[in-house]
């Protein structure tokens, strides 16, 4: 099995106070997997400069040169009530999207479910998979995170990814990917605790305002239907839909496999 070349700690409550940081991985996901049956584990969270085999959503690859990316993993063992991809999803879309405008300055959106865009381009893809095995208490997530820090327009054009796009693209003086990684690290254990204390409504609100699309008409994806209407709501609870003719539509947001503007609205 392949040793970290080094290991910090963070000063942090729930994630991070372990962080192992490779040279080299095929996954980060596959690296925290393995340290998965482990409860000493939780919390833990995998860095690596360089990934052979990343893998994206709906079995997209991640792939990065060294040291151009954040690539993070975090083994998370959660309590039942944050136990919602949903939440986990926005608790890590919405903790980039700070450290992205915290580093840069730059406002960022959520493009649903899980992708973060930066001047309508995407700097970062999170991918959160569930973990089974032995322990019974809770239930547990590997929550990973591929984030464009050092890239140029160059070289997402050479890598044949014109739509993509990395901080430094926007910043003001030279960044470090490590000192980036570590802020986002120290983000989501913040944004972690604050749920964990019982707060959703403040993760919530800001998921609400990065997504930019509640009053708009949409189209939601759904594993067996195209949807169209008028975002009436959007919460941890349902997505609302109101249609011209007909009754509202109401999903649960895990159902939604895409949900984005409607460029051509039905009239009604």
């Amino acid at each position: 099995m392949t040793s970290p070349r080094e290991e910090w700690t963070l000063e942090t409550r729930h994630l991070g106070r372990r962080v192992l940081v490779y040279d080299r991985l095929d996954s980060t996901n596959n690296r925290a997997a393995q340290l998965a049956d482990d409860p000493a584990n939780d919390g833990i969270a995998i860095l690596a400069d360089e990934q052979t085999a990343g893998r994206g959503q709906h079995g997209h690859s991640w792939l990065a040169a060294p040291g151009q990316s954040v690539l993070l993993s975090i083994l998370l063992s959660t309590p039942p009530e944050l136990c919602r991809p949903a939440v986990l999803t926005a608790w890590a879309t919405v903790a980039v999207c700070t450290t992205i405008r915290e580093t840069i300055g730059w406002r960022t959106r959520i493009k649903w479910p899980n992708d973060v865009f930066l001047q309508d381009r995407k700097a970062c893809g999170i991918l959160i998979e569930s973990v089974t095995g032995l322990r019974a208490a809770g239930a547990r997530f590997i929550v990973g995170i591929g984030l464009n820090v050092q890239q140029n327009a160059e070289t997402f054009a050479a890598e044949g990814l014109p739509a993509a796009v990395s901080l430094a693209q926007f910043a003001a003086s030279p960044l470090d990917t490590h000192v980036v990684a570590a802020d986002l690290i120290r983000q989501l254990d913040r944004d972690y605790d604050r749920l964990c204390e019982g707060d959703l409504g403040t993760l919530e609100t800001c998921w609400i305002e990065r997504l930019g699309l509640l009053g708009k008409p949409v189209i939601a994806e759904c594993h067996d239907a195209m949807h169209r209407g008028r975002l009436i709501e959007v919460s941890f609870r349902a997505v609302k839909l109101a249609r011209p003719d007909e009754p509202s539509l109401v999903l649960a947001p895990e159902r939604i496999q895409h949900l984005w503007e409607d460029a051509e609205p039905i009239r009604g």
